[in-house]
C-alpha cells in the first residue's frame, strides 16, 4: 500500500472513530436519520471567550452581598431579572438579559493554580501526560467536520495565548491532529494566519459592541459565525503582561490590577461588548446555533488580599453559558457562602468542554486516534446535562 493509499485509510478511520459515524449494520432508517443528524450538526457554531487571566467569581457572576466586607470586596451586588439572582455592579447590561444565559456557578479544577492547567482543560478537556499535548476542540472540529465554504473551521482571536507565567502547552494547538488543522488568528506568528477586519459595519453597531478590545473582539467572532467558521475562541487577552487583565493580583502598577478594577474598567467593556453580542446573535437569527461560553481558567481567592486583590483559586468558579439552544435564566450549581468552594453540583471544567463537543455533533467518549495503537476518548466527562434542552 502507498503511503497516501495508507494515510487516506488512517484518516478514515479517524473520522470514523471521532464522529461515531460507522454506518456498518445500520439499517436504511438508522442512515437516513444518521444523514439527518450531519446535515444539522453542519450548522451548529460555538463562540468560547476566554476571560483570560482567571476572572473573580465575586466581582462578576457569583457576588455575595452577605459576606464579611473582606471576602465580598468594594464591589457592589445588582438585581437581576432573575428574582433573588445578583451580579456585580461592573453588569449592569447582563444583568437585564439574564433570560437570555445560564450561569454556572459551581466550576472547578484540582490541578495546579496556575493559569496554564486551567486552559488546557477548557480547551482541550485533558491535562498535558508528558510530553503529549491533546488537541484543542476547535481543532478536533476542523478535522471532523471540515471548512463551510471560504470560512475557517477553527479561529482564535486575536492570536493564540502566550505569556501567561509557565512555559508549557495552552491548550489552544492542533498537536498531534497536524498543522493542517492549527486554528487561523488574525494576527501574530501562527501556521495559518487569517487576516480579518471589521468591514461592512455600520457605525451604530460598532459603537454598540464598543470602540475597545472586548467590542471589536466579539464583533469579529459575530462575523466570522455569520461567514461560516464553526469555533471561534476569543482570547480576551493573549498575554497578561504590560496591562490590565482579570489577573488581580492588586500588585503592578495598572498590569495586575485591584479587585475594583473590574468595576471602573474591565466590566463595563465586557459588558457591552458580550450583551450586544447575545442580541446581535438573536437578532440574525444565529444565537440559537451558536453555544457561547465566556469563563476564565479559574476563580479568584475568596479573601480579598493586603494589595487590594485576589490571587489564583482553582476551586470554584463561574461561567456564562448561552444559545446553542441551551435554556436560558437558569443557575446552575452554587458555591457556598465565601465563594470558596462547590456546594450544589460540582462542574469540573472538562464537562464544559464536553458540552461543546455534544453542541458541535461529536460524542465526548468518542475516540481519536492518535496512532494505528494509541486511541484517546475526547474527554472523560459528559456534557452539564442542564445546558441541553430537550
Amino acid at each position: 500500500m502507498s503511503s497516501r493509499q495508507n494515510q487516506s485509510e488512517v484518516s478514515r478511520r479517524d473520522f470514523l472513530r471521532v464522529g461515531s459515524l460507522s454506518f456498518v449494520g445500520l439499517s436504511m432508517a438508522e442512515r437516513a436519520a444518521m444523514a439527518a443528524t450531519q446535515r444539522d450538526r453542519s450548522q451548529k457554531n460555538c463562540i468560547f471567550i476566554m476571560m483570560t487571566g482567571g476572572a473573580s467569581q465575586l466581582e462578576t457572576f457569583d457576588p455575595k452581598p452577605e459576606a464579611p466586607s473582606e471576602f465580598r470586596g468594594p464591589l457592589k451586588a445588582i438585581s437581576t431579572t432573575i428574582p433573588g439572582v445578583y451580579l456585580s455592579e461592573a453588569f449592569p447590561q447582563l444583568a437585564q438579559r439574564t433570560g437570555q444565559f445560564s450561569l454556572v456557578r459551581s466550576v472547578y479544577h484540582d490541578a495546579a493554580p496556575i493559569h496554564e492547567t486551567g486552559h488546557q482543560l477548557l480547551m482541550t478537556g485533558r491535562l498535558s501526560r508528558g510530553a503529549l499535548n491533546y488537541p484543542c476542540f476547535g481543532s478536533v472540529i476542523a478535522r471532523q467536520w471540515g471548512p463551510r465554504g471560504d470560512a475557517p473551521p477553527f479561529v482564535v482571536l486575536p492570536r493564540q495565548v502566550t505569556s501567561l507565567g509557565v512555559n508549557t502547552y495552552r491548550g489552544q494547538q492542533a498537536s498531534f491532529l497536524g498543522e493542517e488543522f492549527e486554528p487561523a488568528t488574525a494576527v501574530g506568528a501562527s501556521s495559518a494566519e487569517f487576516e480579518i477586519e471589521i468591514t461592512g459595519e455600520s457605525k451604530a453597531i460598532q459603537q454598540q459592541y464598543g470602540k475597545h478590545r472586548f467590542g471589536q473582539l466579539l464583533l469579529q467572532a459575530r462575523q466570522l459565525v455569520e461567514r461560516g467558521t464553526r469555533c471561534v475562541v476569543v482570547n480576551l487577552f493573549d498575554d497578561l503582561h504590560q496591562q490590565l487583565t482579570w489577573d488581580c493580583h492588586g500588585t503592578g502598577a495598572g498590569t495586575s490590577g485591584k479587585v475594583y478594577e473590574y468595576r471602573d474598567s474591565l466590566g463595563p467593556a465586557f459588558d457591552k461588548a458580550l450583551s450586544t453580542l447575545l442580541d446581535d446573535l438573536s437578532t440574525r437569527g444565529l444565537l440559537d446555533d451558536t453555544l457561547v461560553i465566556a469563563t476564565g481558567e479559574f476563580g479568584r481567592t475568596p479573601q480579598v488580599n493586603a494589595h487590594g486583590g485576589r490571587d489564583h483559586w482553582p476551586h470554584v468558579w463561574s461561567a456564562l453559558v448561552a444559545g446553542g439552544g441551551t435554556p436560558g435564566g437558569q443557575v446552575i450549581g452554587a458555591s457556598d457562602a465565601r465563594a470558596s468552594a462547590p456546594v450544589e453540583r460540582p462542574v469540573h471544567a472538562s464537562e464544559l468542554t464536553a458540552t461543546v463537543y455534544h453542541h458541535l455533533g461529536l460524542n465526548p467518549g468518542s475516540c481519536l486516534a492518535r496512532s494505528e495503537q494509541d486511541e484517546i476518548r475526547l474527554v472523560d466527562a459528559s456534557p452539564v446535562g442542564e445546558l441541553i434542552s430537550g
